[in-house]
């Protein structure tokens, strides 16, 4: 049985979880200044936990390809303001951080942060793994190459699926070596791929079972199921859906998404499914 100690609060992954994504950016790819107010981060918050959402993931810095940099200590604000807020009003929720930067994950823990989601898996920032394990919290820990500024440039891969599954093998090694106890995988769909390859990877998603982790999958509304589908971010919730069960059906644990009700109805109809 897979779980997560979250705040003293263990989790059981037995049932696929549901992470709702809070970005408190301006210019995140779908909903960049949607939630920058406090009143509409507060408000998306009580929307996703009403719905089922076992997990809020915030982040300040967009991780959008070619997004711009902004500067750590904005970032902090952003995040530090955000987690506080949610809690406050949610003393329950449990809330991961989602950054690339060990200083931000540490304020974003002190404040009441559960978990932190590292876009680049440790790579740009030498000091994470370390952080997360003093921290003593769960790390999702995500495949990209480059920066979210460069990565669109780097999908040249001989085989997408087993680079990956080598790349984040080694890191879980590293993650563990450093003294992290509870790892999460994120294969990292349109990350430094191309939109074939975010399919390979989905296709091929059963494989990465064999990390002997949690699996995440991140495929909300992403360009990978809009240009196929010739249409747009705002028009991608019946793929996003499509793909999410998908997602179970090969051994996600964790869905990472904007929309939360659609997400939860999955996992519920997946398990009635995997049940008979």
């Amino acid at each position: 049985m897979q779980t997560l100690n979250c705040r003293g609060n263990l989790i059981d992954l037995s049932v696929p979880k549901v992470m709702g994504i809070i970005n408190v950016t301006p210019d995140s790819f779908y909903d960049g200044g949607k939630t920058f107010s406090k009143k509409e981060i507060l408000k998306q918050a009580e929307k996703m936990l009403s719905e089922g959402a076992t997990f809020l993931d915030v982040g300040g810095y967009s991780t959008r390809p070619g997004a711009e940099e902004i500067s750590e200590t904005e970032e902090i604000r952003r995040v530090v303001e955000s987690v506080e807020s949610i809690l406050k009003r949610f003393p329950e929720a449990l809330i991961s951080v989602d950054t690339f930067r060990s200083e931000v994950a540490k304020k974003a823990v002190e404040a009441g942060a559960a978990i932190v989601n590292d876009v680049s898996g440790g790579t740009l920032d030498a000091e994470m793994y370390n952080t997360v394990a003093k921290l003593k919290v769960p790390y999702i820990l995500m495949h990209m190459r480059g920066t979210p500024k460069t990565m669109a440039k780097l999908t040249d891969y001989k085989n997408v699926t087993i680079e990956v599954l080598k790349d984040l093998a080694e890191k879980i090694a590293l993650a563990r070596a450093a003294g992290i106890n509870d790892i999460i995988a994120d294969p990292g769909f349109g990350f430094a791929k191309t939109r074939e390859q975010s399919f390979q990877l989905l296709n091929n998603l059963e494989l990465f079972q064999n990390l002997d982790v949690p699996i995440l999958a991140g495929v909300s509304r992403k360009s990978f199921i809009y240009t196929t589908l010739e249409t747009s971010a705002e028009n991608a919730l019946n793929g996003t859906t499509s793909l999410n069960t998908i997602a179970l059906l090969k051994g996600a644990k964790i869905l990472r998404v904007h929309d939360v009700k659609e997400a939860v109805e999955c996992v519920k109809l997946f398990s009635e499914v995997v049940r008979k």
